[in-house]
């Protein structure tokens, strides 16, 4: 059931039950429109305006990043471009992100999580699993206490927040998407046939665009007609992965929500750039490739890792994204040798003259600092080995004299081209995937 937005007292007047709760008790809490509810927090005169925080048009980032409530009315879409929001809606108010205001606010929400349990687990800059499975114990019905969050965000945030409630984690991101804004949904195994399997397939966790688009291929465009098929079907049709998310759509998942803290394994270093322009030439592709590998190249070997797998990822002009992959001989962190394969990659794909707008590289298959590794008396050993001290004493020239103090002669050849990912990218918190 869902509770409307009023909320209860921020303490609980129920008497506790200290027996052990009937199953866990999983929310998912997602700050309602985040970027820009925090905007008009410290704009109020924008408050009874259509608002959209959007990426720079000039560095071809102009998408619409987050939206408040009257530009939703109006149609307005997380990730449309610019021009398609102001079509929409000509009255819209662009503001531009400021990532620095809204961690704070992302900190101030954990704090006040972290008064109900130490489980927490983000799942991007504003959203969090709570796992309140002992909390309950003391403060009672897990529905209520996600009404208590609510109110506290409202009140001493002066932002709102929607919160799933469930047993498991999936079925929790599904119930604070259910409602919007400051709702708390509660998705339960009387009733999840009702709630759950009605809705759209791809609006269960993990399915993307395409397996959406291989599931409607065959008549399974509800989640409720994927939990009916035959686990056995799916894993033929999806490999492994179809079977999981059986298990997801019939309230299967057992993922853990982790400890507030967990350090969780690095599992592949990468970097991606939209280019100032598109890019059509092999030259220029080139170009970018080099600077983003170069840039993974040298957080690899800050870290002390190796990765044996790199892969690309690149997008053209009308949206359409192409992945692929290429195992190396033995583990690297050269950017000549990332370069070389993912450039590999991108020829066995790409025909030049096909605009591109957005290219990606990433390392996976990493080796962890201390572990042992096959050593060659290979002559190409050798030249790799010249190679590896060749970069390193490049980052400490780089360090002491600043990025650009030492530079490849290809990335001389086009400046708007030749950017430093690590300085003028700043990586924030984001999505993390949770196995099974």
């Amino acid at each position: 059931m869902a509770s409307d937005a009023s909320g209860p007292d921020l303490f609980p007047t129920a008497v506790p039950s200290f027996g052990p709760p009937a199953e866990r008790a999983v929310l998912h809490c997602d700050l309602n429109n985040f970027y820009a509810s925090v905007e008009c927090l410290y704009r109020p005169d924008l408050r009874d305006q259509p608002v959209a925080v959007c990426g720079s048009p000039e560095k071809r980032h102009g998408i619409v990043l987050a939206k408040n409530m009257l530009a939703k009315r109006c149609g307005i879409k997380t990730g449309e471009a610019i021009w398609q929001a102001r079509a929409k809606c000509p009255t819209l108010v662009l503001l531009p992100p400021d990532f620095t205001k809204y961690l704070e606010f992302s900190r101030l929400a954990r704090g006040i999580y972290e008064d109900y349990t130490d489980r927490i687990e983000p799942f991007g800059i504003d959203e969090c699993w709570l796992d309140v499975s002992g909390s309950v114990r003391l403060l009672g019905d897990a529905g209520a206490l996600a009404d208590r969050i609510r109110a506290r965000i409202r009140t001493e945030l002066g932002i709102t927040a929607s919160v799933g409630v469930s047993w498991n984690k999936v079925f929790a991101k599904l119930g604070s998407d259910l409602k919007k804004p400051d709702a708390t949904t509660e998705i339960t195994r009387a009733n999840f046939r009702e709630l759950v399997w009605p809705l759209p397939v791809d609006e269960l966790l993990y399915v993307g665009r395409s397996t959406s688009a291989k599931l409607r291929g065959i008549g399974i465009d509800t989640i409720g007609r994927l939990a009916r098929l035959e686990p056995a079907f799916l894993r033929g049709f999806l490999g492994k992965w179809g079977e999981y998310l059986w298990f997801f759509a019939n309230g299967h998942d057992a993922a853990p929500v982790e400890r507030a803290g967990t350090e969780v394994p690095v599992k592949g270093v990468g970097n991606s750039m939209t280019t100032p322009r598109d890019i059509v030439t092999e030259e220029d592709a080139h170009i970018v490739f080099q600077v983003l590998s170069e840039s993974v190249a040298e957080r690899l070997r800050d870290h002390g890792m190796r990765g044996r797998t790199v892969q690309v990822y690149v997008r053209d002009t009308g949206l359409l994204s192409i992945d692929r992959q290429l195992q190396l001989p033995s583990p690297t962190f050269v950017s000549t040798e990332i370069c070389r394969a993912a450039m590999r990659l991108l020829k066995e794909s790409w025909t030049p003259g096909t605009p591109l707008r957005s290219l990606g590289v990433r390392v996976t298959g990493l080796t962890m600092p201390g572990l042992p590794l096959q050593l060659s008396f290979l002559e190409e050993e050798a030249a790799r080995q010249r190679l590896e001290n060749l970069e390193g004493a490049i980052d400490g020239l780089r360090r002491r004299f600043g990025h650009y103090a030492v530079q490849r002669a290809l990335l001389l050849k086009d400046s708007g081209l030749n950017a430093n990912p690590v300085e003028e990218n700043i990586i924030y918190p984001c999505a993390r995937y949770s196995s099974m």
